[in-house]
């Protein structure tokens, strides 16, 4: 017998929008030169632009933001919030953000310098920006498969580990500061990366002494991916991939505005001491108590089961 699949939610709250002709559509579009940055969002009927912040948060979390505790400091929100991130990420420092962006500000702001060269399997733009912004050259090094349409490898967000090592090889270890492996490869079409990539990445980043951290973006649906595309992990839990995954690295960047953990926020998160106390001293600078409390209160205990 067939089997019908639902959503194990229901919906409770509806937000109206503006229902627009393609002719109101067209003049819009050129009314703003074709930027869609400058179209008013009320003019918008699908809104496609980004997948930040496009989440609905469950009840138990908007009920966790009643009762969450607003002190300045030492809230035990924001021991929840981090306890809820050790517990998948494992890393031991958790520094909140307002975004994923501000999280790439800090770590490459610390970490890099004009001159340096940072690959990736493919940089999202904030995170490029965000190193070409302190003089360093950000390169995708993807496999081939990534680059072809057409191609139906399962893995096509893996990076070229050829391309890393001859990478490293031509400018020398001094001038690369950290490996960034995003997952899923976010501008690469949300391709995955899989498990043994990820090990290999590791092993090159070891053997040349350099720190390997993950853009966390979609991390769950990359789990997922392994899970459902990776012989091996069958009967494994997207929370027991992601730990396997995030404990071949050093610490990673996220951006909570995605894979249905909350509608705001991020975190770096590391295990190096000194890089963890340099980086809450620049959060202080740049993030605003208010914000913090909102990616606190945000997060549920238990994110996976």
């Amino acid at each position: 017998m067939p089997r019908t699949i639902i959503e194990p939610f229901r919906i409770k709250s509806v937000e109206p929008i503006r229902w627009t002709t393609r002719a109101q559509r067209e003049e819009l579009l050129r009314a703003a030169h074709y930027n869609l940055f400058l179209l008013p969002a009320d003019d918008v009927l699908i809104d496609l632009l980004t997948d930040s912040g496009t989440g609905a948060m469950s009840t138990h979390q908007w009920a966790a933001m009643m009762e969450g505790d607003e002190s300045y400091a030492g809230s035990r929100s924001f021991g929840r919030f981090s306890d809820s991130v050790r517990e998948i990420f494992g890393y031991k420092h958790i520094i909140p953000t307002h975004q994923g962006r501000a999280a790439e500000r800090i770590l490459f702001g610390i970490t890099c310098r004009k001159g340096d060269v940072v690959p990736n399997n493919t940089h999202f733009d904030t995170t490029r920006a965000n190193v070409e912004f302190v003089g360093a050259e950000a390169v995708d090094c993807l496999i081939p498969e990534g680059r072809n349409p057409k191609s139906t490898y399962p893995f096509k967000g893996n990076m070229d580990l050829g391309a890393l090592e001859q990478l490293i090889d031509r400018v020398g270890r001094a001038r690369v500061p950290l490996v960034i492996l995003t997952v899923t490869n976010n501008s690469g079409g949300g391709q995955p990366v899989s498990m043994e990539n990820v090990r290999q990445v590791s092993a090159v980043c070891r053997r040349h002494g350099i720190p390997f951290y993950f853009d966390a973006c979609r991390f769950a649906e990359n789990s997922y991916f392994i899970k459902l595309r990776e012989p091996g992990y069958e009967s494994k839990s997207a929370k027991q991939i992601a730990q396997e995954m995030f404990g071949y690295g050093d610490g990673c960047t996220m951006s909570a505005k995605k894979d249905g953990m909350a509608n705001i926020g991020g975190f770096l998160a590391v295990n190096d001491p000194d890089l963890a106390l340099r980086s809450r001293t620049r959060l202080v600078l740049t993030e605003r108590p208010a914000d913090l409390e909102l990616v606190q209160l945000a997060f549920p205990r238990r994110v996976y089961t």
